[in-house]
């Protein structure tokens, strides 16, 4: 990516800025973090208010031996950075990129593995912690928790009836040997254990749950509904998706002769997300659950954990696919749950797009992941013209996402063909006729021309509505 990009995208979890060369612990924690998590950056010479200030030529050499000598006689294992110099406008940058290790965990020479090993969460370094360290050490062996055997729990005291039967739903055939094919139950000196897996599946641990609430209004002020689902995780996909489904709007459309209702958030968009959630969470912190909150402008799912170590939001961006839990997501995409791996993302964000919402915000913040879908016509007021020719004014109503993105290209460009609405919107061409030919019924838009030099303008007492969809995000 070029530098100057990078710079104004600010901080992140692969990007760190000094303004002038730190502390020598500083760079070294900074290098150990990225090596631990995926890499990264240390610019030296930009200020932390993204202002490329630059740094002193004089013994700019000796100062990248001094740095590379630090760095490796300071960490455990070595890490060997790549250490240059960028001119950008006329100043110095100095340049220390890390790449992820595959000797994990890497750490503090002085302080040991158990205090001076150093993650990257979001723009900072922390400590890790005893489990995070644990996980560290499965990353090098190319393992997962969900993989591991359970030793504390009889294989016999557990009822894996909920398991045959969602397999005998699909029509899958499950037997003793898939549940060890699939990694469910591991043998060990003749003995029989289950894995964490299973016991996830299965929903042993008092922490596999979901929390779900209704909120009144925009904010976590008043609930309306609440509910805590627990059991198989099967059971609480199937129970989330309706506690979200109960609390969103369906909407009608006549198509033909028939009548036809979808709800006003694409189902694959929610069930998508929710498995993402169920599947990617991070089930070694005991301490939290997952937890959906319906709102009256957004629906919100945050699911504890970051993205894998091995994956930025870039790579998550571009469909990069990494399962932290990789038995649980093997046995989704066994029962056909999962259909590609890496196309869950780009299939959230087309689904809702194709029908006109706002692209919904995926990131990762801290330590966990958290998805907003935004609800259509919320909090959203149409300014009508001062003066109406020919028209009734009840036919300009609330304005969805898309409307909005069309009038705004028309007001400063003038005029627009489908072609263009597509490439906007990035929707199919069935989609574009659809939509405009409901602009033009509202009268919001007005078509001109015909056949291949059909175009569309602005209906020219139409006053663009201001938007309020740059809102906060709720936490």
């Amino acid at each position: 990516m070029n530098i100057k990009r990078l710079i104004t995208q600010g901080e992140n979890k692969k990007v760190e800025f000094k303004e002038q060369l730190p502390k020598n612990e500083s760079i070294v924690k900074t290098v150990i973090a990225f090596s631990n998590t995926s890499g990264g950056k240390l610019i030296i010479g930009v200020s932390g208010d993204r202002e490329i200030v630059g740094i002193e030529n004089k013994d700019i050499f000796e100062l990248k031996d001094r740095l590379s000598s630090l760095i490796f006689d300071s960490c455990y294992p070595n890490i060997l950075p790549e250490i240059y110099t960028l001119n950008v406008d006329g100043k110095l940058l100095l340049v220390i990129e890390v790449f992820r290790g595959n000797l994990l965990p890497y750490y503090l020479k002085k302080e040991g593995k158990n205090n001076g090993t150093y993650i990257r969460v979001e723009a900072t370094n922390r400590k890790a912690s005893f489990e995070h360290i644990v996980e560290l050490e499965r990353q090098r062996r190319n393992s997962s928790f969900d993989e591991e055997p359970n030793y504390e729990v009889a294989l016999s005291s557990l009822d894996l009836s909920p398991l045959y039967d969602v397999f005998k739903k699909v029509n899958r055939p499950l037997d003793h040997q898939k549940l060890k094919n699939l990694k469910l139950i591991k043998e060990e000196h003749g003995k029989e254990y289950p894995s964490n897996a299973l016991l996830i599946l299965l929903g042993y641990y008092d922490h596999c749950m979901v929390k779900c609430a209704k909120f009144k209004g925009t904010t976590m002020e008043l609930f309306l509904d609440k509910k805590e689902y627990s059991g198989s995780i099967f059971e609480i996909l199937e129970k989330s998706l309706n506690f979200i489904l109960n609390h969103i709007n369906l909407r009608g459309e006549i198509k033909g002769l028939y009548r036809t209702d979808t709800y006003e958030i694409p189902l694959v968009a929610l069930r998508e997300a929710l498995i993402n959630a169920l599947i990617h969470r991070d089930y070694i912190n005991k301490g939290r659950d997952i937890k959906v909150g319906v709102y009256d402008d957004i629906v919100n799912i945050v699911s504890c954990g970051g993205y894998p170590n091995s994956i930025s939001q870039d790579d998550i961006d571009n469909g990069r696919s990494d399962a932290r839990n990789r038995v649980v997501a093997n046995v989704f995409k066994e029962l056909g749950l999962i259909e590609q791996w890496g196309s869950g993302i780009a299939r959230i964000k087309s689904s809702c797009l194709e029908i006109g919402l706002k692209e919904p915000l995926i990131r990762e913040v801290n330590d966990f992941v958290d998805v907003e879908f935004y609800r259509p016509n919320i909090s959203k007021t149409v300014v009508k013209p001062s003066e109406t020719v020919g028209k009734s004014s009840d036919n300009i109503e609330n304005l969805t996402f898309q409307e909005e993105k069309v009038i705004a290209y028309l007001e400063e460009h003038k005029k627009m063909v489908s072609k263009d609405v597509e490439g906007l919107l990035k929707i199919k061409e069935s989609r574009t006729r659809e939509l405009l030919k409901q602009m033009v019924e509202k009268g919001l838009i007005v078509r001109l021309g015909r056949g291949r030099s059909t175009y569309y303008v602005l209906e020219k007492n139409y006053s663009i509505p201001k938007t309020l969809l740059n809102k906060e995000n709720k936490q």
